[in-house]
This record gives C-alpha cells, structure tokens and sequence, in this order.
C-alpha cells in the first residue's frame, strides 16, 4: 500500500483475533506500526497483547510500556526526519512513527530504491541509528537490542504450541527465535506462516512452515484455527492426556 497510514487489518482478520483472544492462552500482535495505530485498528480487547515498534513499546492489560533505552535516541530520530524530509529525492515518504523510528518509504517510485536506500543508511551511520531493510523501505532506529525476535523469545517460552505469522524482514527474526525456543525445548510445537505476496522476502518464504496468500489467506488461517480451537474445546476432557488447548501462544507479527 502507497501510503503506510492507509493500512487496515481485514476484517476477517480482526473478527479472527478477537474470537481467539478469547480462547487460547496467549495472543499478541508484534508490528513495526506504533501501538498508538495498533489500537485503534484492532480488537479492544485488553488481553491481546500489542507490541509495536518492534517491541520497543508495549500495550498489555490496558498498560503502556515504552523501553526507557529510547530516551537518549528521540533527538536523533527527530533529526532523521527532518534531514530526510530536506533530501529532495522525489517520491520519497517520510514516515514519522512518533519519536521512536523513521521510515524512508520508496514504493511509489521504485526507480528510487537504490538513491533511497544509499541516502538512508547514510543518514542513519551520521546519526548513529540503525538501518533496519522493510518492504520497499528503510527504518531508522535506535541501536537497541530489540526486535520481534526479542518479543517472541519473551512471548512463546514455556508455551505447549506457538503460531507466529509475518510478512516482511523484521518477521525473520521471529522465525528464528521461535526455532531456537524448540530446539532448547522451551516450546513444544511451533508453526511459522510467511504471508506470500510479491515484495515478501525470499528468504522469509524459504525459512517458513506453511505459507499462505496475502492479508486474506492470513484472515482465513486465523479463521480456521479459531474454530479448530472451539471444536477441541467442546470435545470432553481426556484424563490421559491433560494438555490444555488454551495453553497456547498465536503471537501473529504483523
């Protein structure tokens, strides 16, 4: 989508998490969007979980949580904006995610990606920021030691199943955090879904359980799993084999 503020969980996907918030263990949205947008797209629900800007913020049982690493970097993000929205490169959206990251988006002039991206990543070593590579963009961000990987390591361990879908770079870190968690046997079952789409990176859609087709096949999947959840609830309780299908973890990164 040209224009980041445009986006919009589907509502098939936002019907989805709210059914399944409802029966399962845990469920949390880890995004790149600020938590601020988060919440006013999504299910009202205080048990969902909201991790924005990678996890640098958080939205838990009504609570607002912001890393307090952030606050010597806010002057050089604001500088970030600034200086970028002064490059001059047609085309370029400067995206301000509050005072916490910047994106440099080049989708609507793709010709631009190459002049973009040198300029970002030039920007963010002068500032001292990281560049992180998004779809058809670039953030800058404080060099803090955060991500969705970090999130879903803190999110799924000790949890008897975890399901964690994404799209974009930033999800490859969550993949290869919910593999570490059962390979040291910190979690039973994990599913990674990767969001199939045309700018989804390869190496994303290589690194995957299962794959679906864009927001819709997301939506569907969720759908799904929400309904196989109510069919095993309504199934009488087993005495040999005591697992809870609550006990579960469907953190979907978005």
């Amino acid at each position: 989508m040209a224009d980041p503020e445009a986006a919009r969980p589907t509502p098939e996907a936002a019907e989805a998490l709210g059914r399944l918030v409802e029966r399962i263990g845990l469920v949390a949205v880890v995004s790149g969007r600020p938590v601020e947008f988060l919440a006013s797209v999504l299910p009202g629900d205080p048990r969902l979980v909201l991790a924005g800007q990678h996890g640098l913020e958080r939205v838990a049982g009504g609570r607002y949580d912001v890393d307090p690493r952030l606050e010597p970097w806010r002057a050089a993000v604001a500088a970030a904006a600034e200086a970028a929205g002064r490059a001059g490169i047609p085309g370029l959206l400067i995206e301000r995610k509050g005072d916490i990251a910047v994106n440099l988006h080049w989708r609507t002039v793709p010709e631009r990606a190459a002049e973009a991206e040198a300029y970002g990543r030039r920007l963010a070593e002068d500032l001292g920021l990281d560049a992180l590579p998004m779809r058809m963009a670039l953030e800058l961000r404080p060099p803090l030691p955060v991500d969705k990987g970090t999130v879903i390591d803190e999110l799924a361990a000790g949890r008897a199943a975890a399901l964690v879908a994404g799209d974009d770079h930033g999800d490859l870190a969550a993949f290869a955090a919910l593999g570490r968690l059962v390979d040291a046997g910190r979690c039973g079952h994990a599913v990674r879904v990767a969001v199939r789409s045309d700018e989804a990176p390869a190496a994303l859609l290589e690194a995957a359980d299962h794959q679906v087709d864009g927001p819709a096949g997301l939506a569907a999947l969720l759908t799904r799993l929400a309904g196989l959840v109510d069919a095993a609830r309504a199934v009488p309780a087993d005495p040999g084999n005591p697992a809870d299908p609550a006990d579960a973890a469907s953190p979907p990164p978005a």
